[in-house]
């Protein structure tokens, strides 16, 4: 199949191909995806959210994000992390957010594990960068179809992860992670972005 081409149609700056479905995808693409993110509040936010895309589009999670940001408390780790299954059940009703009660909950496990990671490491920032050795990594992929869904560093993290008690934290899903927080940076050779980044 053909992929589609990466030029936007109200301006002439070459993107990759995924952000060309809706406006929203389009903003992300330009102002956030692979830019290096080293914020304990931000990293969380975006692996709660990862987590929260599972089975779902990015845009779906993308729409709802201010809604999440809402529930979330700015994804403030300690406060998430005291949520009691009071507030979880309240979160399940709404309809703000993706009301699948695993994912919520995983959101309040992760923030508890991070503060354990914070303890250890100083910060989530310095854990999850420690797997790049504190560089982005930087491929230059030609087109979409090269990008993986893993890698032997999201293997890595996902396990890591998973044995510090973390949960929703498949190496896809901590791909998508990577990617996201600007650990890897998967912008195509001939995106705009690649050159900015």
């Amino acid at each position: 199949m053909k992929e589609k081409s990466n030029y936007s149609s109200d301006d002439a700056r070459p993107r990759c191909p995924w952000s060309f479905s809706d406006p929203l995808l389009m903003a992300y693409h330009d102002k956030e995806w692979g830019v290096p993110v080293h914020s304990d509040d931000l990293l969380l936010e975006f692996l709660v959210l990862e987590g929260a895309q599972a089975g779902l589009s990015w845009l779906t999670v993308l729409r709802k994000r201010e809604n999440y940001r809402r529930a979330f408390l700015g994804f403030d780790p300690k406060k998430v992390a005291q949520f009691s299954d009071a507030r979880i059940y309240k979160l399940k009703q709404d309809p703000g957010i993706i009301r699948n009660e695993l994912k919520i909950r995983s959101a309040v496990r992760n923030a508890q594990s991070l503060l354990a990671v914070r303890k250890e490491f100083g910060s989530f920032d310095a854990y999850v960068w420690g797997f790049v050795g504190g560089k982005p990594i930087r491929r230059m992929w030609k087109s979409q179809g090269q990008i993986p869904a893993n890698s032997a560093e999201s293997d890595r993290m996902s396990k890591d992860l998973r044995e510090r008690g973390f949960n929703f934290v498949g190496s896809t899903i901590c791909y998508a992670f990577m990617q996201a927080v600007g650990i890897v940076n998967d912008h195509l050779a001939t995106c705009f972005r690649t050159a900015e980044l």
